[in-house]
């Protein structure tokens, strides 16, 4: 079962849940927004996992999955704010939980680069250790049919690399003409992001896929 509103369910409302969660042993919950202030960031996300959580207890769900962000704690930005917000209500709700932070995933620098239009693309000075999505789908799955644990290990990619090389490699292969013009973000969120706050430490775990081969898969 996706809930989705194209499938009558809207988690920010919370329309549509109880009949969609009946019979659910887990859910996994991958919501996000494009909201990048502080603001609408922490109360989408602060809404949507209070429905979620209320729902899913209501109809007697057995463990909840939430997707999160490595360096969710250590960054500033709005987003990571609604992030944290979100993994709050998680683990301090009526459900038993799973938290599995990653790293970003290998389309983040395409996604950067579609946010900006026209020849030059802005992008920011950010270290990255970018992972697979298949992986990560895999890394849930396997989560959300074991026992709750709390915060899990965390999943990164095989490489730490700059946002800003991955942005030009991306047009590369999409064969598109484009100057990438590098940014620092500001204040000390930007100063995070680019000394390596969203880097996973030796803990985590660590995927397979390059970004190479992620490249060379969608260039094929």
């Amino acid at each position: 079962m996706v809930l989705a509103r194209s499938r009558g369910v809207d988690l920010l409302s919370g329309r549509g849940l109880d009949g969609a969660l009946a019979g659910c042993a887990a859910v996994v919950d991958v919501t996000s927004t494009r909201a990048q202030r502080r603001t609408p960031a922490v109360r989408f996300f602060s809404a949507t996992a209070a429905n979620l959580t209320t729902a899913a207890a209501g109809a007697g769900v057995g463990h909840l999955v939430l997707l999160s962000i490595v360096g969710v704690d250590r960054v500033g930005l709005g987003y990571y704010v609604g992030k944290r917000r979100q993994e709050e209500i998680v683990s301090g709700g009526p459900l038993p939980w799973t938290v599995l932070r990653t790293t970003q995933f290998h389309e983040f620098a395409g996604q950067v680069l579609d946010r900006s239009i026209g020849p030059v693309a802005v992008v920011p000075r950010m270290l990255c250790q970018p992972v697979a999505a298949v992986e990560v789908a895999a890394r849930l799955a396997e989560l959300a049919t074991g026992a709750p644990v709390g915060h899990a290990t965390p999943l990164a990619g095989p490489q730490r690399l700059q946002l800003t090389d991955m942005a030009r490699d991306v047009l590369q292969t999409r064969r598109q003409r484009r100057l990438v013009v590098p940014v620092g973000l500001p204040g000390a969120a930007g100063h995070a992001v680019a000394s390596g706050a969203l880097l996973a430490d030796r803990n985590a775990d660590v995927g397979r896929q390059t970004f190479a081969e992620h490249l060379g898969a969608a260039g094929s």
